[in-house]
C-alpha cells in the first residue's frame, strides 16, 4: 500500500498530531491513525471534558474554602480566580490555534498541567481542617467593618484587628446570625485552629 507523501510544514504550523502529539509527516498520523479532521474533533471533545472537569473542580475549592475557612480566604480565592480565567483562556486559545492548523502541543500540555490544580488545592484545604488534631485558640478582635457577598454562594465577613504580628486586620467568615448580630465596635472572640499544614482556618467567632 503506497505511503502517503510527506506534508511540508510552513512556519508556525503544526508539525504533531491534535490528538496524541506524535511527530506527523502526513495528514493520517501513523501512531494513532486519525487524519487531522479527526484528531482536531478528538482534540475539542478532549478540551471539553477537562474544562468541566476543571469547573467543578474550582466549585469544589470554594465548597472546600467555606467549610474550613482560612484566615487567607481573600489572598487564596484571588489565586483561584486568575487560575480559573487563565486556564479558561489557554484553553480557547488551543482550540482558535487547533482550527487555524497552528502548532498547540506545548500550550496543551501546559493546559493539561493546569486541570488538576483546583481539585488538589480542594484536598489541601480539606485536609487541613480535617485531620487537624490541635487546640484551637481563642483570639479577641473588635469589629472595624462588616462584609457581605450574596449569590449561589453568599460570603458574609468580619473585618476585625488583627491579632498576628505583621496584619491589621482580618477577615473572618461567619454566618447569617453572627453576621447580624455583631455591629461595628463590638469585641469578638475568634476560636481560630493552626490547620494541619500550617494553615490557619477559622471555627467560629462569637460575642465575648
Amino acid at each position: 500500500m503506497p505511503r502517503e507523501p510527506a506534508l511540508e510544514h510552513p512556519p508556525g504550523e503544526m508539525t504533531r498530531c491534535l490528538n496524541c502529539g506524535a511527530e506527523r509527516g502526513a495528514d493520517v498520523c501513523e501512531s494513532c491513525g486519525l487524519n487531522s479532521t479527526a484528531a482536531e474533533f478528538a482534540l475539542r471533545r478532549r478540551l471539553l471534558n477537562r474544562t468541566a472537569f476543571f469547573v467543578l473542580g474550582a466549585l469544589a475549592f470554594v465548597a472546600a474554602s467555606n467549610r474550613y475557612p482560612p484566615l487567607e480566604l481573600d489572598g487564596i480565592l484571588i489565586f483561584i480566580g486568575v487560575l480559573f480565567f487563565l486556564t479558561l483562556g489557554l484553553a480557547i486559545l488551543v482550540e482558535r490555534r487547533a482550527l487555524r492548523h497552528l502548532e498547540v502541543e506545548a500550550l496543551k500540555r501546559v493546559y493539561y498541567g493546569l486541570i488538576p490544580l483546583p481539585w488538589l488545592l480542594a484536598g489541601l484545604l480539606l485536609a487541613n481542617g480535617v485531620f487537624d488534631r490541635e487546640a484551637p485558640q481563642i483570639e479577641e478582635a473588635r469589629v472595624v467593618g462588616k462584609f457581605s457577598m450574596g449569590g449561589a454562594l453568599p460570603s458574609r465577613r468580619l473585618i476585625v484587628t488583627s491579632w498576628r504580628e505583621g496584619h491589621r486586620v482580618e477577615r473572618v467568615r461567619v454566618d447569617r446570625v453572627n453576621f447580624d448580630s455583631f455591629s461595628r465596635g463590638d469585641v469578638v472572640e475568634v476560636k481560630v485552629e493552626g490547620g494541619l499544614v500550617g494553615i490557619p482556618w477559622v471555627v467560629d467567632a462569637f460575642h465575648r
